[in-house]
């Protein structure tokens, strides 16, 4: 996209802010992507689109040098980080140059999000080595819908029905509703307690987040030794981001031959838009993912049942074990044979 003519608001101001775009389908390790001088914020960075992003979400990678920070900021689009390595701390304002109103400090594995449209601003702790930020945001529906830059970054309109100034905001305190946490703030993803998830078998377990009242949503989702999730699909956007563990993810469209994508720690996978995607866990050790979503990608019957956790022999969009080709089980059982690993029933 850099130096190509701009399509939309939202890759005209990729294209302004000299940015390097990338694909958000897959990428074998975010620590390693390659980053470019991000003037504007005075860090580096780069953007990954997936097949989606003009009409949903995007993600960048910001990597902050040593003891530096990055620039301050406000905006109207919405903003989930995770922390990808490095450890440091974020400042909110009550204007943008203000007095600090909230000051919190994160570390590798960190999960939050950034108020609605509040000024803020990332400090890397450490003074020798760089800290490497993901974040997934709503910036291409925000600017295209609105077209100015101004109104998007230099609104004033502080939204208090999400946040409203709460001193205990980023302590990790939240609140649980059955399968959903709602907080600002996660220490240590990898750490976080799940429940248990049959419906997507493989022995797993989830916790579905809600961050910072926002209309983007996220999940953490852990698997056992020898066990591989049902494939299913649903809308674009989601984001998912390997934690721990080894394996692979598989997708295709329709009746197409599935595409291979082999993942660890750090690997990024944007199953395109009403893909079928299957996760295999090949190695000696639980895999656990976090996915970054765009509002509810999912699509629901009339009795609020994802259509994703439905058979597709139900008209859903699940694949059950007993309905897969029997080349994806043979694929898998290779694949743990060589790692010497035995295979658990689900």
């Amino acid at each position: 996209m850099k130096g190509a003519g701009a399509r939309t608001p939202y890759a005209a101001w990729v294209r302004d802010e000299g940015l390097t775009v990338q694909s958000g389908n897959y990428q074998r390790d975010l620590r390693t992507v390659d980053v470019v001088p991000w003037e504007r914020l005075g860090c580096l960075g780069t953007v990954l689109n997936h097949d989606k992003s003009n009409e949903s979400n995007d993600c960048w990678v910001v990597e902050i040098p040593p003891g530096g920070s990055v620039r301050p900021e406000r905006h109207l689009f919405e903003e989930m980080v995770y922390v990808l390595s490095g450890h440091g701390a974020t400042q909110l304002f009550d204007e943008v140059g203000g007095a600090v109103t909230h000051t919190f400090e994160w570390s590798t594995g960190s999960l939050f999000a950034i108020p609605l449209n509040m000024p803020h601003e990332y400090f890397n702790g450490d003074s020798e080595e760089p800290v490497r930020l993901l974040m997934v945001t709503n910036a291409p529906v925000i600017i295209n819908n609105f077209r100015s830059m101004d109104f998007v970054f230099d609104t004033s309109y502080q939204f208090t029905d999400r946040f409203a100034g709460e001193r205990d905001g980023f302590n990790g305190s939240g609140s649980l509703d059955g399968r959903v946490w709602s907080t600002n703030f996660i220490a240590d993803v990898g750490a976080f307690e799940l429940i248990d998830y049959p419906e997507r078998g493989g022995g797993g377990r989830n916790i579905q987040l809600v961050l910072g009242g926002n209309s983007m949503k996220a999940h953490i989702s852990e698997f056992p030794v020898g066990q591989y999730k049902k494939a299913h699909r649903h809308g674009a956007g989601a984001h998912v981001v390997v934690l721990e563990g080894q394996g692979y993810t598989l997708m295709w469209r329709g009746d197409d031959k599935p595409t291979r994508y082999d993942w660890g720690p750090g690997s990024l996978i944007v199953p395109p838009d009403g893909f079928f995607h299957q996760h295999f866990n090949t190695g000696p050790t639980p895999a656990r993912y976090l996915a970054l979503r765009y509002l509810d990608n999912r699509i629901f019957n009339a009795e609020g049942v994802p259509l994703s956790n439905i058979s597709t022999r139900l008209g859903g969009d699940q694949i059950e074990y007993e309905d897969e080709s029997d080349e994806i089980r043979a694929e898998y059982e290779r694949e743990l044979a060589a790692n010497g690993v035995t295979i658990i029933e689900s």
